[in-house]
């Protein structure tokens, strides 16, 4: 198992997915995604597993212009060069992932 909680310093919700892993004792890399961001191989895998929509997050003002942008191509690509616009946390395991809080799909993978 190789577990990858991409998140911002400041959600709460990274927080909370990085103390459930360590509570049960499964090491996971942490990445500050606004810090360092997604490879573009990294969007296209967790874009595959959880869909676009999930993907945004769309309380953020700046995703407006998301919704505007005509391929999902050139979405992905917006994404890619503002992490800012990705909903935290993201966790991959492998090729799956997860968006958001999600500790029913995560006990699946422990």
């Amino acid at each position: 198992m190789n577990i990858q909680i991409f998140g911002k310093s400041k959600c709460f919700d990274t927080k909370k997915a990085e103390r459930y892993f360590k509570e049960r004792r499964v090491k996971f890399q942490a990445v500050d995604l606004v810090k360092f961001g997604m490879s573009k191989g990294e969007l296209q895998s967790v874009k595959n597993a959880v869909g676009l929509e999930n993907l945004v997050d769309w309380d953020n003002p700046d995703a407006a212009i998301i919704r505007y942008l005509a391929g999902e191509g050139d979405k992905l690509e917006k994404l890619f060069e503002n992490p800012k616009l990705i909903r935290t946390p993201v966790v991959r395991n492998g090729r799956q992932a997860t968006v958001g809080y999600c500790p029913d799909v995560w006990k699946e993978w422990t």
